[in-house]
């Protein structure tokens, strides 16, 4: 039976929109919070000047604390006085100049530069479209993002444009691809399948807490591997979960800017871009990527016998890697630098020394911004270092987790939360470490918990809250390559699709690490989760200040 004309006209009542879920409406405020936030710029000035008066503010008030391992007593230092305010003024060029993010951005772009205006990166990244299936695209991005702290700190600069440009030439949005590097560069920092220069960095940190208690405990460089091996692959599965499940669904459909400036990434193509046909190549951009790759295979063959061998150029007297490691940013921009150099010549988009100058100009113009925000922050940290309110934070926060009397692994998941906390405020790892390790380690050592097993909590917590604090110092950075797809981008965008990711690694990294205990697996070669200790000091029980 048909309906009646005037009751198949006659509109039902109104379809509630659908209801959003917690988690969206959560990652809604986050955005409007961090949105809210001034530029980064003028938010860095306002910290810097907010360290300034707590600086004062603490040194009046007589804040000491007592450095858990030399003994030393750490006041609060007042910036204020005549001697804090003139050493801001003839100290502010040293800062900026000595500003480590400052030297990697700039030298890693000129490499970047030459690649991507030489047209390498666009003829690699579509023909990349073809040999990596859309499935596995988020996987592989994250994969390399975590394991990009071999590279030290030239994967941040490298690895989150380039996502952008992977997603945009398969249609999907270019944030979506730059976050989920971004997370995995940062979030997953220290996971590794291989040894990177930070793990003899920690290591020789532990192993100087872990003599208070036994003067004769080592602790190798490898004595995370195993661990940090898996947890490249837990964070990898875990990122591209978060990102299919929040991330990109958030982001929604992409169209690029109107007028994108010239000096910008080439414009992504509009989602109904067919792949296939965005990946066909003309015959001299395969010639050139054909010689380009020759010549990256090249550079690498030489580079390996620099290193591989006992007494290769790149290592010290002692066999180890530190000449590498130390000179990895500029390894990394010859990487770039001479296959882009290659290809160019061999397409005609390089024809002398001057397209290559001009190359490398364009692109460091380009970095004008992120170069005026680079001095303010380095004004910051350089007066919260000068200030002692880093070590007296992180100090007190071991003191106060120390006295709440938890044991085993609830002590553990509070100082995985605690590290998690102070990496909010203190970027640096070893500086860190440095401070917490004289409490924690001969903490845990006479709980029956090896150094070791301290060290793997920390990394934990060191790491999954990196892409979410506006404070570290490639943050702007990152804003500003998201700023070049969407010009409204601000800082709570950002955050908003980062803190799923940050949530879900905090929440699976510290599972598998409390897992691990369970099974009793080793950490590293030699490295066990337990430790008798051979003559317990009481006294190094003793809650630190």
């Amino acid at each position: 039976m048909q309906p009646h004309a005037s009751e198949a006209a006659s509109p039902g009542p109104p379809v509630p929109p659908p209801r959003r879920r917690l988690a969206d409406r959560a990652l809604d405020a986050v955005e409007r919070i961090g949105n809210a936030l001034p530029d980064p710029l003028t938010l860095f000035l306002l910290l810097a000047a907010l360290v300034v008066v707590a600086s004062a503010l603490a040194a009046r008030a007589g804040v000491v604390v007592t450095h858990p391992s030399t003994g030393a007593a750490i006041g609060a230092v007042d910036l204020t006085s005549p001697d804090g305010l003139r050493r801001m003024l003839t100290e502010a060029v040293k800062n900026f100049t000595a500003f480590p993010p400052l030297g990697t951005v700039l030298v890693t772009v000129i490499g970047v530069g030459v690649a991507e205006r030489s047209g390498l990166f666009d003829a690699a990244l579509r023909q990349l479209v073809t040999v990596v299936p859309p499935w596995a695209l988020t996987a592989t991005l994250l994969f390399a993002g975590v394991n990009s702290s071999a590279a030290a700190d030239a994967g941040i600069v490298v690895l989150p444009p380039l996502g952008a440009m992977l997603f945009a030439g398969l249609g999907r949005h270019p944030l979506a691809g730059l976050t989920a590097a971004f997370a995995g560069v940062c979030g997953g920092f220290g996971a590794n399948v291989l040894i990177t220069s930070l793990d003899p960095l920690l290591a020789g940190l532990t192993e100087s807490a872990a003599q208070l208690v036994d003067p004769h405990y080592r602790v190798e460089a490898t004595a995370s591997y195993y661990f940090m091996n898996a947890s490249t692959f837990l964070l990898t599965a875990v990122g591209t979960f978060v990102n299919a499940r929040w991330v990109e669904p958030r982001f929604g459909a992409f169209t690029p800017p109107p007028a994108p400036d010239t000096a910008s990434p080439p414009a992504p193509p509009a989602p109904s871009t067919d792949p296939p046909a965005l990946a066909r190549l003309a015959p001299r951009e395969r010639r050139g990527l054909l010689v380009a790759g020759a010549v990256l295979l090249a550079y690498l063959a030489i580079l390996a016998a620099l290193v591989i061998p006992a007494h290769g150029f790149l290592r010290d007297p002692q066999g180890g890697f530190k000449p590498f490691f130390d000179s990895i940013v500029l390894l990394i921009t010859l990487a770039f630098f001479l296959p882009g150099l290659a290809h160019g010549v061999t397409t005609g988009t390089i024809r002398s020394d001057r397209d290559v100058a001009s190359m490398i100009a364009a692109t460091l113009g380009t970095m004008g911004g992120y170069v005026a925000l680079a001095f303010v922050a380095a004004q910051f940290v350089a007066y919260f270092s000068w200030s002692n309110l880093g070590l007296i934070l992180a100090v007190k926060g071991a003191g106060a987790l120390s006295r709440l009397g938890l044991t085993d692994i609830p002590l553990l998941v509070g100082f995985v939360l605690l590290s998690a906390i102070l990496n909010l405020f203190l970027a640096s790892a070893s500086a860190k470490w440095a401070v917490m390790a004289a409490v924690f380690v001969p903490m845990l050592m006479l709980l029956g918990y090896s150094p070791e097993t301290a060290q793997a909590a920390y990394r934990v917590g060191d790491a999954f809250t990196n892409a979410v604090t506006p404070l570290m110092p490639y943050f702007p950075l990152i804003l500003a390559y998201a700023q070049r797809y969407d010009p409204r981008c601000r800082l709570g965008t950002i955050l908003s699709a980062t803190v799923p990711y940050s949530i879900a690694f905090g929440i699976a990294w510290t599972a598998m690490m409390v897992v691990w205990i369970v099974l009793d697996l080793p950490w590293g070669p030699g490295a066990p989760i337990h430790y008798t200790p051979a003559r317990p000091p009481p006294a190094l029980l003793a809650p630190g200040p």
